[in-house]
């Protein structure tokens, strides 16, 4: 890998800012951003903003304009090199009269892998490969994982009192988190594909699944894990089904009662293979391959506790928010947020990587991984 300097790291820094910029607008591309820089100062800047839109790196040329010619460009993501809804970017690049071009991760898909930075060597520019690579990965951990799985990233939140409970005996729950978090779990919302539940969740608490957000970047769909049961026919998904896609995953063969009439109010019904030792049960890893044939990149699972244990068992969780709110609820019938069967020995459960705290109103929210990003690079 080359050496970097500091001021190499402050411009990819910046770059990956921008990148953010794009998220929910791109999907299921990745977000990227783009900084050129000439005799230590920037002198254009982009990212891509929407899908099928131009790239970060036309909008940062655009932007520097003929003083490009002789600057290094700092970008997320290798340039493309093949034509897609846009024309290759990589060609665009190399023909701008940059002297170097410093990439932080290769493109993971095969109509690039490597032959963008292979077109800007071969047309004089050095390509510096490697800058903040492990940022860059996590930064679009749902489009490299897609690239070598087929499936979404997965990421898992729930709200939990500080000794670890979601619900009273009685099942009681709302509301643990604060208004902050609530809020911030709405902004979680607004930047994924696909926000899932069980069939018990939705229920118990008649949840909408949009994002209220200003101006959401997108409308997820919404999902629910079903069973025996689906959701009521008088629910506020089924009512709202108009309001953004909402699908109803059963075992193949073994259809809610309901499903003829929440099909008819516009809910899709998703028939997938069953749990081999549970006939009544959707087999996770088929769900999360349908998910993947949709083009989603990332998804939000918000409980209920059944469909999560299933999740932590099957290996299947990348990454979890959790919410820890300043209450107490004891007791031994209370419920805890994770369900399933759960690993016998410490040492045999899933720890989090990459980790943040931080407070949002009184609560505190813990951000980490449960998978190594790094195992999609190619």
């Amino acid at each position: 890998m080359p050496l970097f300097e500091p001021r190499d790291h402050e411009f990819m820094r910046k770059a990956l800012a921008l990148a953010e910029v794009g998220r929910g607008s791109v999907e299921p591309n990745p977000v990227v951003g783009a900084v050129i820089v000439k005799d230590g100062r920037i002198i254009g800047e982009g990212y891509h903003q929407r899908y099928g839109g131009p790239h970060a790196e036309v909008f940062a040329l655009r932007s520097a304009g003929k003083e490009a010619a002789g600057g290094t460009m700092y970008v997320t993501l290798e340039p493309c090199a093949h034509t897609g809804k846009t024309p290759p970017c990589a060609p665009q690049v190399a023909s701008a009269g940059l002297a170097r071009v410093v990439v932080a991760v290769l493109d993971p898909t095969g109509k690039t892998h490597g032959l963008g930075v292979s077109l800007l060597r071969r047309n004089g520019v050095r390509a510096d490969v490697g800058l903040c690579r492990e940022e860059a990965v996590r930064q679009n951990g749902g489009f490299f994982k897609r690239a070598a799985t087929g499936r979404p990233l997965v990421t898992v939140k729930w709200a939990m009192s500080a000794d670890g409970r979601i619900s009273t005996r009685s099942g009681s729950s709302r509301w643990i988190s604060g208004e902050e978090s609530r809020a911030y779990v709405h902004s979680l919302r607004a930047v994924v594909d696909c926000i899932v539940v069980g069939a018990g969740t939705a229920g118990a608490d008649d949840p909408l699944l949009t994002a209220r957000t200003p101006e959401p970047a997108r409308r997820a769909a919404r999902l629910v894990v079903c069973g025996k049961r689906a959701v009521a026919t008088d629910s506020q998904l089924a009512r709202n089904a108009g309001e953004a896609p909402v699908l109803l995953a059963y075992p193949e063969g073994r259809p809610p009662a309901e499903m003829d009439e929440l099909s008819s109010l516009g809910c899709e019904p998703v028939p997938l293979a069953a749990q081999p030792d549970d006939p009544e049960r959707v087999h996770l890893p088929a769900l999360l391959d349908e998910l993947g044939a949709r083009d989603m990149t990332n998804v939000l699972v918000e409980g209920g506790a059944g469909l999560l244990g299933g999740l932590f068992d099957a290996g299947l969780v990348d990454r979890a928010v959790v919410f820890v709110a300043p209450i107490v609820i004891g007791g031994g019938a209370s419920v805890s947020p994770i369900g399933g069967i759960g690993p016998e020995d410490i040492a045999d459960c899933p720890r989090m990587s990459g980790c943040t705290w931080r407070t949002l109103g009184q609560d505190m929210v813990l951000e980490g991984w449960l998978a190594d990003p790094l195992k999609w690079v190619r």
